[in-house]
């Protein structure tokens, strides 16, 4: 989505925009002319100049060995910890596999390990506060915050790690009876100042560059409202001039007021069998569209031909009782007491007609939110909700998308509940009307603020409604630690050179047994240390680096993981890696650890480095050598499928749900 920053053409999407535009100014520095249309990894980019973009990306993945290395040891002060963590890292084939496309995860998991080894630093600086090195990293911990949520939201689980550790460390100061209430309230406006105001200061900024770098029309208009629309160059909205007034014979578009509720819509084809009444379906959508059009006519009679000059105008009021007819299909605007095809207990909107000639089902009432019968409707201004006389209900946009056979467009009802919200609101945009004189837009401009709710309001909707498209392989939270299934990016057949993202087996599963055994670590420890058991310096040190640091890092595991069992919205094996970031920096503590406690229970100095030092290289070793075996699934395998006995990579398959 980078080809947009340079293109300078709107766009909707799900996420931020910091790692598109991030990607994009890398791609405009490198002569990169913004004309590929990047549909899926894998795709041949012939011509095009797409080095600067991939080196960026591998630049930044690369950046996350010596920031877990670092990170480690700090937290461990222990050297072969924190090279352990970066073996892992650097042998794994799923973080090379991400690092070395155009994705957005290298650039999330850069920021995610920047904040966390700012943390980490800022919290070893406690000892001296409001230093030099304090205040930069403190503030470097801010801006790797503002990075992390810039580029996904689930960057806001590393600022909930950094909220609480900033609440513990606080919390700690409170109890320090040396520290007066006045240095208190410096701490804490420091940590105010850094890692609240200048994150939503970064924050807010990327939003108000991308915002101005982005003002053409594009693909991702319709999912805002008609008030933002109109500042886009190109869009139909865009310093136009538009009749006022609302009149009989008008061509009309209406958009719900609802965040992303789309435009109302037909087209020919009609609802399922067993889905109400096999009618035509009326839907919300969320594009421009020539099945958007609707022409308003009186109730009772069909109104003149707009073409025809000595046809009188007529103004629609609050009040009056309309019909409304779709343009393309010559149908009415329908309900009637058939059950929605989605939400239980409102009734279905059809298309039901013939030129226009339908029955008393066809009538709806406009009312025009806070004004009195007779006033004039406004476009784009009013506020208006449409009542089906025969049932009473209101017509909305229940935000719910429908299955295939409704395009996956989103649901249009007649709810009997008259409580008034957004979605039972719609304005008109687009008015065509020659006979009528024109106003100019530009009045209706949001201002800053409001395009910022806007389009958070936009992304959070189009976050949750995220469904898999077709074939393609999606997953389940507990699928990811086992590392049941990966994801086909490139090649389908032995003819095709193929790249599999799946993380290095032997790394994944050692992180998962290191898991299991770092809680029975820590829980023996705390017990030993609760009964009073008398441990040397050395072991005392291990425990608080178990406690402490294994500790904080456990809990950036649990952060970054347990949230995706609550989520409703399509999941996919790539985002475990902000967390098996994690897990790979306590494999190293815990490892390390285990084999310090081993060595402290032996009595002759030369044993104890031996079984250290043993276990270690024998830990290295198999990460190594396990890359040899997996590393084609990275860069590339030709030849036979692996389900083929002559295939290199048969005997690799160690389990079915391996698609390579």
């Amino acid at each position: 989505m980078g080809s947009y920053y340079i293109n300078r053409t709107f766009f909707f999407d799900v996420h931020p925009p910091l790692g598109k535009m991030l990607i994009g100014l890398a791609g405009y520095l490198s002569g990169y002319d913004g004309t590929f249309p990047f549909q899926k990894p894998g795709d041949r980019y012939e011509q095009h100049n797409y080095m600067g973009m991939r080196g960026f990306c591998a630049f930044l993945g690369s950046c996350l060995v010596p920031f877990a290395y670092l990170t480690v040891l700090e937290l461990s002060k222990s050297l072969p910890a924190a090279l352990l963590t970066a073996f892992i890292l650097i042998f794994d084939t799923g973080c090379i596999t991400l690092s070395q496309y155009i994705l957005l995860d290298p650039i999330l998991m850069f920021f995610l390990m920047g904040a966390v080894l700012s943390m980490v630093k800022s919290n070893s600086c406690a000892d001296r506060p409001f230093s030099a090195s304090w205040w930069f990293w403190l503030s470097l911990t801010g801006v790797n915050l503002a990075g992390a949520t810039g580029v996904k939201f689930v960057g806001l689980f590393v600022v909930l790690l950094v909220g609480l550790n900033t609440i513990y460390n606080l919390w700690d100061l409170l109890g320090n009876l040396s520290l007066s209430l006045v240095m208190f309230g410096k701490h804490l406006l420091a940590r105010v100042l850094c890692l609240i105001l200048l994150p939503l200061a970064l924050y807010t900024a990327m939003f108000a560059v991308h915002f101005t770098v982005l003002n053409k029309s594009g693909p991702g208009d319709g999912f805002f409202s008609s008030a933002f629309q109109s500042q886009l160059i190109g869009n139909n909205l865009h310093n136009v001039s538009v009749p006022e007034h609302l009149a009989y014979g008008s061509v009309v578009t209406m958009k719900n007021l609802r965040m992303a509720g789309g435009y109302l819509h037909s087209h020919w084809h009609l609802y399922p069998e067993g889905i109400g009444a096999r009618q035509q379906q009326v839907t919300a959508y969320l594009h421009k569209d020539s099945n958007n059009l609707w022409i308003i006519k009186k109730h009772d009679s069909d109104t003149a031909d707009l073409s025809v000059p000595s046809s009188p105008v007529e103004f629609v009021r609050h009040g009056d009782i309309i019909r409304l007819e779709h343009k393309e299909t010559s149908r009415n605007l329908h309900s009637h007491q058939h059950e929605a095809p989605l939400t239980r207990k409102h009734f279905q909107v059809t298309g039901y007609g013939i030129n226009g000639t339908g029955d008393s089902n066809d009538f709806w009432r406009i009312e025009v939110v806070g004004r009195r019968t007779g006033k004039l409707i406004k476009v784009l201004r009013s506020q208006v909700r449409l009542t089906h006389v025969a049932t009473g209900c209101i017509l909305g946009s229940s935000g719910k998308t429908l299955p295939k056979w409704g395009w996956e467009q989103v649901e249009v009802t007649c709810t009997p509940y008259l409580k008034e919200t957004p979605n039972s609101l719609w304005n008109f945009e687009d008015h065509i009307n020659p006979k009528l004189p024109n106003i100019s837009l530009d009045v209706l401009k949001p201002s800053f603020a409001e395009i910022l709710l806007e389009s958070h309001m936009v992304m959070i909707r189009g976050n949750s409604g995220l469904k898999p498209k077709d074939n393609e392989v999606t997953s389940k939270p507990w699928h990811w630690p086992i590392n049941y299934q990966g994801l086909r990016f490139s090649g389908v057949n032995e003819t095709d050179y193929r790249v599999y993202l799946l993380g290095n087996p032997v790394i994944w599963w050692l992180n998962l047994v290191t898991i299991g055994l770092y809680l029975l670590i820590t829980v023996s420890t705390a017990v030993a240390l609760k009964r009073g058991i008398q441990l040397t310096s050395e072991l005392k040190e291990l425990s608080r680096v178990v406690l402490h640091g294994g500790g904080q890092i456990m809990l950036g595991w649990l952060l970054h993981y347990l949230p995706f069992f609550m989520m409703g919205r399509v999941l996919y094996f790539h985002h475990y890696f902000p967390a098996m970031l994690f897990s790979s920096m306590l494999t190293g503590i815990t490892w390390d650890t285990l084999l310090k406690f081993c060595a402290a229970f032996l009595s002759p100095s030369t044993t104890a480095r031996k079984v250290y030092g043993g276990g270690f290289l024998a830990l290295v070793l198999l990460i190594m050598y396990s890359f040899y075996l997996f590393h084609p699934l990275s860069y590339g395998m030709i030849g036979p499928m692996a389900s083929d006995p002559s295939s290199p990579m048969a005997g690799l398959r160690w389990m079915d749900s391996w698609e390579f």
